[in-house]
């Protein structure tokens, strides 16, 4: 598999906009790219895409990743015709700070934007040293000329409008940057994965679903609809770069505990073994403050033994950054895995 099409499958996902609620475009592009790869993808009641690889009912293995990723939505429109917002997913607003957004209006309607602080020229003011981010303090500023509520509402903005950041794409030296790699930079790799396995006609011994949750950051996004035969789940989610942690950008990350919990002990080695086996470089952490889809679909009464891997990725949340090295690294994991 070449990296180029890894590469190019991240950049197509972090560039189609998804914010955690309103995914029905990059649901769109899985299911065509899917079908055009000659897969037969189907979406749950809920909205998430499904994949079977090898279909059966007995001794499945699911592999997971999310599509849904942090954003804004529209709170109310203030007197001045500026867009106070509210969160979605759980990141600091100072990571968002000066981002170029893009409102979704529910009529289909969009218009152009920048996050900032209410008060943010340097010239008046110590408000930007000085002042908290958060949803008191910043607000979204059209690139239309509006001067009140009544002019910004004319123009079909509303409460409850998504929405979107820039994901401001980037490769330089085998790094590649981006918002929204938490977890397009997974979904690019199973979408590899899973275009080698039609097209190099790779064996698989046992039934092999993928799915591409719409929910994940804020929490349920695998809790429910999973194909009927499921006893193993591995989440291909970001691996965490941090001080006290082993992973960095370039390698494999397997979770042993999360804050939700560990992970199922013989399904973690069972990766541990086969990345020491086919000498990946990998670490093996903890993750202080995160979940995952697998450790939701367990809580929700899924008799699954569950795992969670992925690519290092740094500055999770915000301008994230992650590498080829990292990313074939999880690719070769799992075309491993796949076929034990």
């Amino acid at each position: 598999m070449e990296i180029t099409t890894i590469t190019n499958y991240i950049k197509n996902l972090v560039e189609t906009p998804s914010p955690t609620g309103f995914t029905k475009l990059c649901e769109k592009y899985l299911m065509d790219e899917f079908k055009s790869l000659g897969y037969e993808p189907y979406q749950t009641n809920k909205g998430n895409v499904v994949v079977p690889i090898v279909e059966g009912d007995k001794n499945g293995l699911l592999l997971s990743a999310h599509i849904d990723t942090l954003g804004l939505m529209v709170r109310s429109i203030k007197d001045n015709g500026r867009l106070k917002v509210t969160g979605l997913g759980g990141y600091p607003f100072s990571y968002a700070e000066g981002e170029n957004v893009t409102i979704h209006t529910r009529s289909g309607k969009e218009f152009s934007g920048v996050f900032r602080l209410n008060e943010p020229a340097v010239h008046g003011s110590r408000d930007p040293q000085e002042s908290k981010r958060d949803d008191e303090t910043m607000e979204v500023v059209l690139d239309e000329i509006t001067r009140s509520d009544e002019e910004t509402k004319a123009l079909g903005v509303a409460n409850g409008d998504f929405i979107s950041l820039d994901p401001r794409f980037r490769q330089a030296n085998g790094f590649i940057k981006s918002r929204h790699l938490d977890d397009k930079a997974s979904a690019g790799v199973l979408l590899a994965l899973a275009k080698e396995i039609k097209e190099k006609n790779i064996k698989i011994n046992r039934p092999l679903y993928m799915e591409f949750t719409i929910y994940e950051e804020v929490g349920h996004g695998a809790a429910s609809g999973h194909p009927k035969g499921i006893t193993d789940m591995v989440a291909v989610d970001m691996g965490v770069v941090y001080d006290d942690l082993t992973c960095d950008e370039t390698m494999v990350s397997i979770c042993a505990k999360d804050s939700t919990g560990p992970y199922n002990y013989d399904l973690t080695n069972e990766l541990v073994d086969l990345a020491i086996k086919l000498d990946i470089n990998y670490a093996l952490d903890i993750y202080p403050f995160y979940g995952s889809d697998a450790s939701a679909a367990v809580a929700s009464d899924n008799d699954f033994r569950h795992a969670l891997v992925g690519s290092g990725v740094a500055a999770s949340h915000g301008y994230e950054r992650t590498h080829e090295l990292g990313l074939m690294g999880l690719y070769n994991l799992l075309i491993n895995f796949v076929q034990k």
